[in-house]
């Protein structure tokens, strides 16, 4: 058996199969993680979603700012953006079917010492803190309040972390810190402006501006930790333990899963038939 590490997918289907055919994947015996982001600017959003939901037994998901994008619109409460194509799934006889599935995967996953979120967690939380602040989103998103919480979610404030945090706000920080988070200071304030591999400002609020990933951080030595979100990055982290694996397959470059036990990557060029 062999635990792979997928990265940023978003409607890819035509190379995630690909892929999937590269490295020989079975579904009944390994294992598939996805750093989350199936959907959204893909050429078939529908058929990646519908493979995940087919092989719910041999993945893990969690979900990105794209696939709660695609939720808060099945909602009610989605705010339209000019990029977005994910009306197939939508409109599609068994939506109701796979958008009631994806509402209940999580925003972090772990097993052990490995761990996998999209965009990252924080210089600011420990492991188990984020798992626990990551259960009460998944709390919210299968009970009744859902609506309330889509409405609330778009936003950059609080930009900080802080355990004084109550009620949509404090879900909006934890949301964001989880799938939008790129570039943050050592404090845990989050920088949205930036996107690129350097950052145009070098400070935020008189503190150091640095890929969340290169502060001083709480999770463990022994942890390593799974993620996205991030295309520029083109999954260069130089580090062991932080695992970039965006590396833009939805803007042409390609897409790439990691084989954990081996410790090794594959790619497919999203160039090539």
């Amino acid at each position: 058996m062999t635990t792979y590490v997928i990265g940023d997918i978003q409607g890819c289907y035509a190379e995630l199969t690909a892929l999937l055919t590269q490295i020989q994947f079975d579904p009944e015996h390994d294992r598939l993680w996805s750093v989350g982001d199936l959907i959204n600017r893909g050429s078939d959003n529908l058929a990646t979603l519908r493979w995940f939901y087919d092989h719910r037994g041999a993945v893990e998901v969690v979900l990105g700012n794209h696939d709660l994008h695609l939720l808060a619109h099945y909602a009610g409460v989605g705010r339209k953006s000019k990029s977005d194509n994910f009306e197939d799934i939508l409109e599609a006889e068994d939506a109701k079917v796979l958008l009631d599935w994806l509402v209940q995967q999580p925003l972090m996953h772990r097993e052990g010492p490995l761990l996998m979120t999209h965009a990252g967690i924080p210089p600011c939380w420990s492991s188990d803190e984020a798992w626990g602040f990551a259960q009460e989103v998944a709390d919210v998103l299968t009970s009744h309040r859902r609506v309330a919480f889509f409405e609330a979610m778009y936003g950059n404030e609080p930009y900080r972390w802080s355990p004084h945090l109550r009620g949509l706000a404090r879900l909006r920080t934890i949301t964001n810190y989880f799938t939008r988070m790129r570039y943050c200071n050592a404090l845990g304030g989050l920088d949205f402006a930036n996107k690129g591999a350097t950052p145009s400002d070098t400070t935020l609020n008189g503190q150091p501006l640095l890929p969340w990933f290169k502060h001083p951080h709480r999770l463990k030595p022994e942890e390593k930790l799974f993620f996205g979100h991030w295309a520029s990055l083109e999954g260069k982290t130089d580090s062991e333990q932080f695992i970039g694996l965006d590396t833009g397959c939805v803007w042409g470059r390609c897409l790439t899963v990691y084989a954990v036990e081996s410790d090794q990557y594959f790619s497919h060029r999203c160039d090539q038939p």
